[in-house]
């Protein structure tokens, strides 16, 4: 995997409920969706705040 890609999947693991434990396998399909909804709602609540805010 590209050097680049390896620390957005991570952070997109984490916001799905990965722990990221040495121990822990790699993250599964329903983490990284999980982190990707979220990762949604976060943008989706950044835009409209910025139309509220600014």
């Amino acid at each position: 995997m590209c050097d680049l890609r390896r620390p957005a999947l991570s952070k997109i693991a984490r916001l799905g409920g990965y722990l990221a434990r040495a121990s822990d396998p790699p993250p599964g399909n329903t983490v990284m969706w999980r982190g990707l909804s979220r990762l949604t709602d976060i943008a989706l609540g950044a835009m409209v705040g910025g139309e509220f805010c600014g």
